[in-house]
């Protein structure tokens, strides 16, 4: 997808003012908590999964659906954000937003925490959506983030982690529970859900436990993009 070789950090750099500093502002820091940065990373959030899909789509025709999720859902994981986030300089930015005697959570405990950088890179991305479109935001995107994409397809990684990560930013927790076994002994067929609070989540079969819950954890991973996305 990408048609130039401009990337995230560059866009940063050109965000206006008044993006660009909701972008970097924690709610501890607003008067009111939709002038944070959390609803840019809502949206940034989606805008994110649309670059990495779009990205990967046509350059793997061979791909499932199910192996398409896996490895977007690795390659935007919080970590991910997190580590684009430092190179886009988001601990120093923050800090500068900050200001000295500033209210609520200082700076230096906003940078150490993965989640709050993950957000802020998620709320840049948004912002800049907002202000120079996905014709420019999307390649940018891609750019940025091509390390974690190669990861990914080349060592894919737990997604029942990949999930805990994704729910412990709204400090939620998964449970796997099993519904069902079926065929013979030595052919057992396992059936399980990842439910959050009760409610089913996703739901994955196979031929242990473990891969049956990795399944479930995929599919619920789908499902929390479709709610971001709807």
């Amino acid at each position: 997808m990408p048609t130039s070789r401009e990337t995230l950090r560059e866009l940063f750099d050109e965000l206006s003012g008044p993006l660009r500093r909701q972008a970097l502002t924690h709610a501890s820091w607003a008067e009111q908590r939709t002038e944070s940065y959390e609803r840019l990373a809502f949206l940034g959030d989606v805008v994110l999964s649309l670059a990495v899909s779009t990205h990967l789509f046509p350059r793997f025709e061979r791909y499932g659906a199910g192996r398409l999720t896996k490895v977007r859902a690795q390659a935007v994981s919080g970590s991910s954000c997190a580590r684009v986030a430092r190179d886009l300089g988001v601990a120093e930015a923050l800090k500068a937003a900050a200001g000295e005697g500033g209210e609520g959570r200082s700076a230096r405990a906003l940078v150490e925490s993965e989640r709050v950088l993950a957000s802020v890179c998620e709320a840049i991305i948004g912002a800049s959506y907002l202000e120079f479109g996905f014709e420019r935001t999307g390649p940018a995107i891609v750019n940025s983030f091509t390390e974690q994409i190669d990861e990914a397809l080349e060592h894919p990684v737990d997604y029942k982690s990949v999930l805990q990560e994704r729910l412990a930013r709204s400090a939620e927790l998964v449970a796997y529970r099993t519904v069902d076994e079926h065929g013979p002994a030595h052919e057992r067929n396992f059936v399980m859900v990842a439910e959050v609070d009760g409610q089913e989540l996703g739901r994955g079969e196979g031929k242990t436990k473990k891969g049956a819950e990795q399944e479930a954890a995929l599919h619920a991973l789908s499902a929390l993009e479709e709610q971001a996305a709807g």
